[in-house]
């Protein structure tokens, strides 16, 4: 946290080779916490992820997590590099400020598309389709967002994660 109370992001973690980007809206408390993405242990994120891939990646350190999923080509980041917030809630989140997104194209040359996790996230998909990227808002993995089954949220991430060599 800084000096203002401000929090900071963590930072991206998207690989070269990256072709699906998936964008939060900022970490929760327990991941800013723990220093690393979705690491709240209710948050659908990583036993989705681990469905699509077929690897439990919930069993496995935060270092090698994302070095899944840099080798399957995905990454992940927030839309929000640094914001006030008490607690973890979108609904709290005071004088956002928004990360760079003009550097992915260099960062990562064959990202082609962009995931919102939940709807706080998705209000930068505009920003991101001008840049070129298809985008896809889908249901937030927080726990905070029990409308949706884990079955009937991996119905809609599995392939949406999925990007066939022909894009």
């Amino acid at each position: 946290m800084g000096a203002s109370g401000t929090l900071v992001g963590l930072p991206p973690v998207i690989g070269r080779d990256c072709r699906v980007l998936v964008l939060g809206s900022f970490p929760s408390a327990a991941s800013l916490a723990a220093g690393h993405y979705y690491a709240h242990p209710r948050n659908q994120f990583w036993p989705i992820v681990s469905a699509v891939l077929g690897v439990d990646l919930t069993a496995l350190p935060f270092a090698r997590r994302y070095r899944t999923l840099k080798l399957a080509r995905l990454g992940i980041w927030d839309v929000l590099g640094a914001c006030r917030r008490a607690g973890s809630l979108d609904a709290a989140i005071r004088d956002p400020s928004a990360n760079d997104f003009s550097e992915l194209a260099r960062r990562a040359p064959r990202l082609r598309r962009v995931l919102f996790n939940g709807a706080t996230a998705a209000r930068h998909a505009r920003e991101l389709e001008r840049l070129g990227y298809e985008v896809m808002v889908l249901p937030s993995t927080s726990p905070a967002h029990a409308t949706r089954t884990l079955a009937q949220k991996l119905a809609l991430w599995a392939p949406a994660l999925r990007l066939d060599e022909t894009h």
